[in-house]
């Protein structure tokens, strides 16, 4: 796949450091060995060291003994990140107790490297719930400046290169956040055209779809997509951005010449920002079945550095795609 090669060169030269709470799950393992003999991150494993190396011996991998392995239980930056915990989240009544245990497990202690400037991203997930993975970012991370909401983008490669930008497309959000206010539908797609911009590499026309085009029908669900598209403009006046917009209008020169004539975006658009999750997730896997396009995601977008979660039916080629894009939002973050 042409785009997702792009992104592994891509990783390859900004050469950040992934964590990888899971040491320990022997997809993770295997995919660390790649990621690590393509040269796609500084690889960070959390895991007993011993179990590690048994581990990778077992499976005959070459390349682990290049990894950076963290104990959870004894490392030297322990009782430092203790104290940030205990810092950071004293309003919520925190305890040096309390944070003593949870810097132990590899979820917390890698989202705290993160926080300390010890890793860049991290890939998580394959062995634990959503939740769980995270419920740790949002309280040491948080959310990018300017955004309030975690959303979830796919990037959909279809076969019909007249879409998108050569068949190139952003949709979101399809695995997240079901059903956002005007603000934060507007916080999306500006997340969404910066994903597209640093992970796709295209310039983003950004759609905000509805069943209506330019007031051709009345209803509190289109009032939250004009209003969204209003905001989002305000927040991101240097990018392309318009609504409400039918799907048809969106992607249908045409069709957009003819239903919003007046603008930028109509038959255009590369970044699709669907109304709630329902409509989201729904039309990503149709156009994935339907169309037998590719689909790349959920990225996670909107925290304030990398932290992508991985289904826990992911195969090792997902995980090691997942370094690669993680990797690169990761250059795609302001210090």
């Amino acid at each position: 796949m042409e785009l997702l090669d792009s992104i592994k060169q891509k990783a390859k030269s900004f050469n950040k450091r992934i964590v990888l709470p899971e040491g320990y799950e022997e997809r993770t393992i295997k995919a660390a060995d790649i990621a690590i003999a393509e040269g796609l991150a500084q690889i960070i494993l959390i895991g007993d060291p011993a179990e590690i190396k048994s581990h990778s011996e077992k499976l005959g991998l070459r390349n682990i003994s290049k990894a950076t392995v963290i104990d959870p239980l004894s490392h030297s930056k322990k009782s430092h990140y203790i104290d940030m915990m205990v810092e950071m989240r004293k309003h919520k009544g925190m305890t040096k107790e309390e944070a003593s245990k949870l810097i132990e497990d590899p979820l917390y202690l890698g989202v705290l490297m993160i926080k300390n400037g010890d890793a860049d991203g991290e890939v998580s997930g394959a062995d634990h719930a959503t939740g769980d993975v995270l419920r740790p970012a949002f309280h040491y991370i948080k959310t990018a400046p300017g955004i309030s909401v975690v959303s979830g983008a796919f990037i959909m490669i279809v076969k019909n290169k007249a879409y998108g930008d050569n068949g190139v497309l952003i949709f979101a959000d399809g695995g997240v956040h079901p059903n956002p206010t005007d603000k934060e539908l507007a916080e999306i797609a500006v997340a969404s055209g910066r994903t597209a911009k640093v992970l796709a590499g295209i310039e983003p026309r950004v759609a905000l779809l509805s069943f209506s085009t330019k007031g051709s029908a009345k209803h509190e669900m289109v009032d939250k997509v004009i209003s969204a598209t209003k905001i989002a403009q305000q927040m991101a006046p240097d990018m392309m951005i318009d609504g409400e917009l039918q799907g048809d209008a969106a992607l249908v020169e045409s069709i957009g010449q003819k239903k919003a004539p007046a603008s930028k975006i109509a038959g255009k658009a590369n970044v699709l920002i669907f109304p709630d999750l329902n409509c989201g997730n729904i039309a990503y896997k149709l156009v994935q079945r339907l169309a037998d396009a590719e689909a790349i995601g959920p990225i996670l977008q909107g925290i304030a550095a990398p932290i992508n979660d991985l289904s826990r039916g992911c195969s090792v080629s997902d995980i090691v795609s997942m370094i690669a894009i993680t990797a690169t939002q990761a250059s795609g973050i302001k210090k």
